[in-house]
């Protein structure tokens, strides 16, 4: 069932009208070539300034609830007897998304759509679960394309139902405690004061999980820069890289400044955190973030797209206590956040991709000083992206090696997020409840 039901609302959608209509725009401009659908959302909210906060709610949650169970809608219909259920009528699909979700009686959607078989279409679980191919049944139940659902299955054997399960629900709205301005019972403590109910992360020690739905980014505390959103897994990366006091630091993949915020933070303001990027929008983005967090030790780089270090970045040869390589990936780590990412992927991306990741670290290995660190990471939870590149770094780079985990954080706080043997960062929605990724280091050693 979907997390938000709002039958009141589900039903006035079933009778047509204005709600349908907003649910279906962002839908309909989101499935063109699926791109963000938050942004789809945005502008359709954005153009309604007066829709209740309840409705503007069920709008988001519904556009994003049929994104994450396409495949399982469209079976839905076919067992109710539409055929080419994959063209179906986006009125139909909504109705077979409520009745799924939210429980919409078929009753209702059988007055709204009398076509359909609605019996069948809420049968449509027992259905998938005869199917007995299970690549097959995991791409149905939780919507996946075959291909990924068969990579989950080969990477992750009897793990992947919980897995896919777990990439099919909402992602919490976690935030990371700026240390330059508060700490986390600080924070806590603050949004308190507002109304605003929070629970601290289990993971990282920044980490906040924020209970009361509501607009933190409207709030005093945001405007001062004492947090931001970033996902618990996003936080651990950061902490991985464990920059020393006054060191420098190179984040050669930083977009909008995630982790580079975080690492700035961990210096305490003080070293250097030099943020590169091929997207000079993100860079001016990061820029304004890190004025809003009085991180004033950052250093933005803008990299050409021919992976050529400009002379800020090259001077750096040799000399970056820690280079942290947050490589460009699947995404599918984050699915709960950005659910259409499956189905703008296809398999050849994933066939290129590890290709472009390793070209990244290769270059970036190069700023590393001696005794320094390179940190490969991702928000995939696929091998080829993860494992495989490591690996390959590691085979053609003699003048490095592999650096656990636990040796960073030490056994104790490494049990429990790190792979076989304590070697990888590696956390996932299903084990964790942080988005999935990982995160490896190795360490320069001549």
């Amino acid at each position: 069932m979907n997390e938000f039901p709002d039958m009141d609302l589900a039903q006035a959608v079933a009778g047509g009208g204005s709600l349908a209509d907003r649910v279906l725009r962002p839908w309909e401009r989101t499935r063109i070539d699926w791109s963000f659908a938050s942004d789809a959302i945005a502008r359709e909210l954005r153009a309604r300034p007066a829709l209740a906060h309840r409705e503007r709610q069920f709008v988001a949650e519904t556009v994003y609830g049929l994104i994450r169970n396409l495949r399982r809608v469209d079976a839905a219909l076919a067992a109710g007897g539409l055929r080419a259920a994959s063209r179906a009528p986006d009125r139909e699909r909504l109705l077979a998304y409520l009745v799924l979700e939210a429980g919409l009686p078929v009753g209702v959607a059988a007055r709204a759509a009398p076509a359909v078989d609605w019996r069948a279409v809420a049968d449509v679980d027992a259905r998938i679960a005869r199917e007995r191919d299970p690549a097959r049944r995991l791409a149905l139940r939780w919507s996946l394309p075959d291909w990924l659902a068969a990579r989950l299955r080969s990477d992750w054997g009897d793990r992947a139902e919980a897995l896919a399960a777990a990439l099919n629900r909402r992602a919490p709205m976690t935030v990371r405690a700026n240390t330059l301005v508060a700490d986390r019972d600080a924070l806590a403590a603050e949004l308190g004061r507002d109304g605003i109910a929070s629970e601290p992360g289990r993971w990282s020690p920044t980490a906040l999980h924020v209970t009361t739905r509501t607009n933190l980014f409207a709030l005093a505390a945001f405007r001062r820069g004492a947090f931001e959103a970033q996902d618990e897994g996003s936080q651990l990366i950061a902490d991985l890289v464990a920059p020393p006091p006054r060191g420098r630091v190179v984040d050669v993949c930083a977009g909008a400044g995630g982790k580079a915020l975080a690492l700035a933070a961990a210096l305490g303001g003080r070293g250097r955190v030099v943020a590169a990027d091929v997207d000079r929008r993100k860079l001016a983005e990061l820029r304004r973030r890190a004025r809003r967090a009085g991180a004033t030790n950052i250093q933005t780089v803008a990299l050409e797209p021919d992976g050529e270090y400009p002379a800020p970045l090259a001077r750096l040869a040799g000399r970056a206590a820690r280079v942290l390589v947050d490589a460009p990936c699947s995404g599918i780590g984050a699915l709960r956040r950005n659910p259409e990412a499956r189905w703008r992927l296809s398999e050849a991306d994933l066939d290129r991709l590890p290709r472009l990741q390793l070209a990244i670290a290769r270059r970036a290995r190069e700023l590393v000083a001696p005794g320094g660190r390179l940190i490969y990471a991702t928000c995939t939870l696929l091998r080829a992206e993860n494992e495989a590149v490591v690996a390959a770094l590691l085979a053609e780079s003699p003048e490095f090696e592999p650096m656990p985990a636990k040796a960073v954080w030490g056994r104790d706080r490494a049990a429990g997020i790190t792979g076989a043997g304590g070697r990888y960062l590696a956390v996932n929605p299903a084990d964790h409840g942080t988005d999935g990724f990982f995160a490896a280091v190795v360490r320069r050693a001549r």
